[in-house]
């Protein structure tokens, strides 16, 4: 068969597909093929779960597995080499246990964490020095704190939440908290406290919808924007973990997250910050400083 009866036959079966209805898309294969795993905080995993979504759709032959599990087992699972990408709300640093000089981070977003209460509780705002005596036991009752009689029920995340880490360090400035029941899940919290009467926790903006109440706290609302001045404090760098510098897959999925099309779409539409929108840095030891 010569070449123009090769390339009269191409014609004829785009052709015939058009007729179908069958569709022709050119999607890139991945140099590297093959899947990665994801594994951490639970706040982040909404974005890793869109964006790897996405990415797959792009990426003919590539899959990402995410998983959430919290910030305390990204970064174990990352520092064992167990998985390809540990996420975190915290810095390494910050984790006991946790070597981090081998460990490279990649900052893709930032996420504010709010408290949450039952919405018959028939509150909006608490102070800080209240927000620290309902979460040691000091307050029991909601009617202490001028909203209704209900007994209060502390939901807690699990020990190695990076959610409840940063909750604790900026919201309760550090104070002791009660024993109480503890959850894995932001999205399991959430829904608890929907359903609990007098019940409150704490989770990511991503997660804080219309099932339950937003707590302002000293006056100031949760809202991007005052993160992104320092004005609500209760935030954290959303943080995804390599061992090493990554390759293939992993590098591919961490440069399109961080590319400008995903940071100015799906990050801010799932209810995250991108980098570029922050008018403060902080460090690991709690600094601030304007972006110049």
């Amino acid at each position: 068969m010569n070449k123009r009866r090769i390339a009269g036959v191409a014609l004829f079966l785009i052709a015939i597909g058009g007729l179908l209805g069958l569709s022709y898309q050119t999607r890139n294969r991945s140099s590297a093929g093959g899947s990665i795993t994801t594994v951490g905080s639970t706040a982040l995993q909404p974005l890793v779960e869109a964006a790897g979504e996405q990415f797959s759709g792009d990426h003919l032959g590539v899959f990402i597995n995410v998983q959430g599990g919290g910030s305390g087992t990204g970064l174990s699972q990352i520092q064992e080499g167990a998985v390809a990408i540990g996420n975190s709300d915290v810095f390494a640093e910050e984790q006991s246990g946790i070597h981090s000089h081998n460990l490279v981070d990649h900052r893709v977003a930032v996420v504010g964490i709010v408290p949450i209460i039952n919405k018959k509780v028939g509150l909006k705002t608490l102070t800080t020095a209240q927000l620290q005596k309902v979460f040691d036991g000091t307050y029991t009752n909601w009617r202490e704190l001028g909203g209704k009689n209900v007994p209060i029920t502390i939901v807690n995340r699990a020990q190695g939440s990076g959610t409840r880490a940063t909750f604790e360090k900026w919201a309760l400035r550090g104070h002791r908290v009660k024993t109480a029941q503890e959850q894995d899940s932001s999205g399991m919290v959430r829904s608890i406290v929907s359903t609990t009467p007098g019940a409150i926790s704490y989770v990511a903006f991503s997660y804080a919808n219309k099932t339950v109440q937003k707590v302002a706290i000293n006056g100031v609302a949760p809202t991007n924007q005052n993160v992104t001045s320092n004005k609500w404090q209760v935030w954290s760098y959303e943080h995804m973990y390599t061992n090493g510098r990554p390759k293939g897959v992993a590098k591919s999925f961490l440069n399109y997250i961080e590319s400008p099309k995903i940071q100015s779409t799906l990050v801010r539409q799932l209810g995250y910050i991108s980098i570029s929108q922050m008018h403060v840095e902080r460090d690991v030891k709690g600094r601030v400083t304007v972006v110049r």
